[in-house]
C-alpha cells in the first residue's frame, strides 16, 4: 500500500478530533510580548525562563562571533568543525556543573540519541518514566535495547523493574518533566541506581538554567552530583535563549560518546558564533540570581491566584504551570478565548499528554512582571467561573 494513500483522510479526522496543529508566523524577537500574525500577543507560552533569547550582550557576542568564525562551522566536529569557540564553550559548561568534560550537540534530540546509541544494546536494559520526553523514548528505539517504563515517579516500581532487568542497566529520566512542570525524585532514584548497579541519566533541558546555585539544574539543586548522575544532558535552547545541547560527565563518558554517538559524528556543528553567543549567555545565567529568584516570585503569584479561581494545577516549582482542562476541545476552546483578548496560551493535546489531560500550559519567564500574570488571571476568571 502507498503510504501516502489516506493522507487527506487521516488530516480530516485530526480536526475533527481537534488535534490538528498549525504553525503561526512570528515577526520580531522573542519576548513576553510576541507579534504573531501581525498581531502583538502578551505571550505565556514561550520556554526563555531567564529572558535571554533576546538579551542585547548575547546579541552582540553573536555579532562578534559572526566576524570572527562566519556564519556556518562547515563540517562535523571531527573533521574541521570543532572551533576555538565549541572548545571554550565545553570546558566553561564542564566548570560550572563540576564536571569533568562535556560534549556540544546540535539539539537536545540528537543528545540523548546519540548517549543512549553509545551506550546500549541488544540484551541491555533502559528503564525510563513513563511521561519522559520522546526523544529520551526514540532514543530506546534506537539504542536496539529493552525499555521498561514505570509510572510517573513510582520509585516502587522502578524497583521491581530493576531488580528483574537484564544486561547493563541505564535509568533515564526528565529532570523537570515539560508538560507537568514537576521534578524527578533524582535522590530516590539515585538509591535505586546504587542498590542495583545501574547508571543514571538526567535530562534536565527545563532545569538547567532555572533550578539549582548559579542555574546548575535539578541535580545539583537536589544535592547530587557525577557520582550519582553520571550522565547529565540540557539543552541551551530554553534558559540560556540559545540552540543546541550538551552531555557532562567523565572524560571515559565523553570520549566514548566522541567515537560511538552517530547523532554527534555523523552530523555538521553548530555555528561558532552560536557557541559564542552561549558562552554570553551562560554567564549572565550564573551571574544574575535575580532572574530566578523574580520566576520563583512569579510562580507563586500565579498559582495563589489559580488555586482561587479554582483551577486544576499540578504540583509544580518550575515555571511549566499547567491547568489541567480533559479534553482537547475544553483546551483549545479556553486558549482562543485568551486570544481573543491578545493571550497567548498553547493548548497542549494528546498525544503530547494522556488522554483526558489537555492543558493550557502556561510558561512564566523572567521577563514578565506581577501585571502580566494578573492580566492572564483575570482573563481566566470568566472561563473557571463558567465551567
Amino acid at each position: 500500500m502507498n503510504p501516502l494513500a489516506g493522507l487527506s483522510e487521516q488530516l480530516e479526522l485530526r480536526k475533527e478530533q481537534g488535534l490538528y496543529r498549525r504553525r503561526h508566523v512570528i515577526d520580531g524577537p522573542q519576548g513576553v510580548l510576541l507579534r504573531r500574525d501581525g498581531r502583538e500577543l502578551l505571550s505565556f507560552c514561550s520556554n526563555d525562563y531567564l529572558g535571554l533569547a533576546n538579551h542585547p550582550q548575547v546579541a552582540e557576542a553573536m555579532r562578534a562571533g559572526v566576524s570572527r568564525y562566519g556564519v556556518g562551522s562547515g563540517a562535523a566536529h571531527l573533521i574541521s568543525g570543532h572551533s576555538v569557540a565549541h572548545h571554550a564553550l565545553e570546558d566553561e559548561l564542564a566548570g560550572l556543573l563540576g564536571a569533568e568534560r562535556a560534549l556540544l550537540f546540535s539539539t537536545g534530540y540528537m543528545a540523548n540519541l546519540g548517549v543512549l546509541s553509545a551506550l546500549l544494546g541488544r540484551g541491555d536494559t533502559l528503564l525510563q518514566d513513563k511521561l519522559n520526553h520522546a526523544s529520551l523514548i526514540d532514543g530506546a528505539a534506537q539504542s536496539g535495547a529493552r525499555l521498561r517504563r514505570y509510572r510517573h515517579a513510582d520509585m516502587e516500581g522502578l524497583g521491581e523493574q530493576l531488580a528483574r532487568a537484564a544486561g547493563a542497566r541505564l535509568i533515564a529520566t526528565d529532570g523537570v518533566f515539560s508538560m507537568d512542570g514537576d521534578l524527578a525524585p533524582l535522590r530516590e532514584m539515585a538509591v535505586l541506581a546504587r542498590q542495583h548497579d545501574a547508571a543514571l541519566m538526567v535530562d534536565d533541558a527545563h532545569g538547567f538554567g532555572v533550578l539549582g546555585k548559579q542555574g546548575a539544574g535539578s541535580v545539583k539543586a537536589a544535592g547530587l552530583g557525577f557520582e550519582e548522575v553520571p550522565i547529565y544532558m540540557a539543552t541551551l535552547g530554553k534558559a540560556l535563549g540559545v540552540a543546541g545541547a550538551f552531555v557532562a560527565g567523565s572524560d571515559d563518558l565523553i570520549e566514548t560518546l566522541i567515537q560511538r554517538a552517530r547523532s554527534y559524528v555523523y552530523t555538521t556543528a553548530m555555528p561558532a558564533a552560536l557557541a559564542e553567543a552561549t558562552r554570553t549567555s551562560l554567564r549572565i545565567m550564573a551571574e544574575e540570581q535575580w532572574r530566578r529568584d523574580h520566576l520563583r516570585t512569579l510562580v507563586n503569584r500565579f498559582r495563589a491566584g489559580a488555586q482561587a479561581l479554582g483551577l486544576q494545577l499540578v504540583d509544580s516549582p518550575t515555571p511549566i504551570q499547567p491547568l489541567i482542562l480533559g479534553d482537547a476541545q475544553t483546551a483549545l476552546d479556553w486558549s482562543e478565548a485568551l486570544l481573543a483578548q491578545d493571550i497567548l496560551v498553547t493548548a497542549i493535546r494528546p498525544p503530547t499528554v494522556p488522554q483526558g489531560a489537555a492543558r493550557l500550559r502556561v510558561t512564566l519567564s523572567a521577563l514578565h512582571q506581577a501585571e502580566h500574570v494578573d492580566r492572564l488571571l483575570d482573563a481566566l476568571q470568566p472561563l473557571a467561573e463558567a465551567a
